[in-house]
């Protein structure tokens, strides 16, 4: 149960990693008004199951707290993350606010039933080596006026690894809560695109297709997917495993042309998937042990 649940989190994290595609073919529509149109897109599924079966709909009657750690995950990250693109260059914002599954890591010693070992830090440092191989790949020069951005940065990863971390604490609480955190989500984005943008709509169909997958998959059905990974898997390889997003999403840029190959990329796989390994190398060698006695 404990994989297949672990293995559900990381569709995730693949989901994760076509957010940069994406959204690169969506077009110049603003980032908040993006926010709104595929929160909306990913409460879909949910309420067609919720459509499907009426009875699921007393699953959303939780208790205030259930409610606040959810819109603040996924709302206050998006918020906090564009706050810090808006005010720091975003080589140096998406390398702070990249931090957070080395924070889910660590703080995944703090939840019961739960132990830290060495093994799953180093993990986490080697897939954080990955990622600056890839996000620094021109550099980094952090610049007192950039100080707002830069908080903002920080205190998105703080946002994200704390939603995942009390998200396991609400263990008993169904998936299908989400729908209300996706709904709620795309309400605030709306309210926030209403006071700070200006409109802009997707100009062709292309444009269009890769709104609906960012709404289906990255911004929607990852959220999900996420949401029961973490509740019921391997949370300290699943916060490891996050950052073969960065790696990933890279790599698919290069396969449809958005980016070129290069050392980099190659050597930032070594590192995410070796700490990967060593982050996992209790249920690697225990599915081992567990094969060999079933052999025998």
């Amino acid at each position: 149960m404990k994989v297949k649940a672990t293995l559900i989190g990381f569709s995730a994290i693949l989901m994760w990693s076509l957010l940069a595609l994406f959204t690169a073919a969506s077009g110049t529509m603003p980032p908040f008004q993006l926010s709104a149109i595929c929160f909306s897109i990913g409460s879909l599924p949910g309420i067609v199951v919720l459509a499907l079966k009426p009875e699921r709909l007393a699953l959303l009657k939780q208790p205030a707290k259930v409610w606040v750690v959810g819109i603040a995950g996924l709302f206050g990250y998006h918020f906090l993350y564009f706050t810090a693109l808006r005010n720091a260059p975003a080589v140096e914002a998406g390398l702070i606010a990249y931090l957070w599954p080395l924070f889910i890591v660590v703080g995944s010693a703090l939840l019961p039933g739960e132990r830290l070992r060495w093994y799953h830090i180093a993990g986490a440092l080697c897939g954080l080596a990955g990622t600056i191989l890839i996000v620094a790949r021109n550099g980094v020069e952090f610049d007192d006026a950039y100080t707002l951005g830069y908080c903002a940065a920080l205190a998105c990863a703080f946002t994200w690894s704390g939603y995942s971390l009390l998200t396991r604490r609400f263990d008993a609480v169904s998936t299908d809560v989400v729908t209300g955190f996706c709904l709620a989500t795309a309400a605030l984005s709306f309210l926030c695109h209403l006071g700070l943008e200006a409109t802009v709509w997707p100009e062709t169909a292309t444009q269009w297709l890769a709104v609906a997958g960012l709404g289906l998959l990255p911004v929607g059905a990852a959220f999900y997917a996420w949401d029961y990974g973490v509740k019921n898997g391997n949370i300290q390889i699943l916060g490891v495993a996050s950052y073969a997003a960065p790696v990933l999403s890279t790599l698919v840029l290069v396969l449809f042309g958005f980016a070129e190959p290069s050392w980099r990329i190659a050597l930032a796989c070594l590192f995410v998937t070796g700490g990967a390994v060593l982050a996992a190398k209790d249920v690697i060698f225990r599915d081992r042990a567990e094969a060999a006695q079933a052999a025998e």
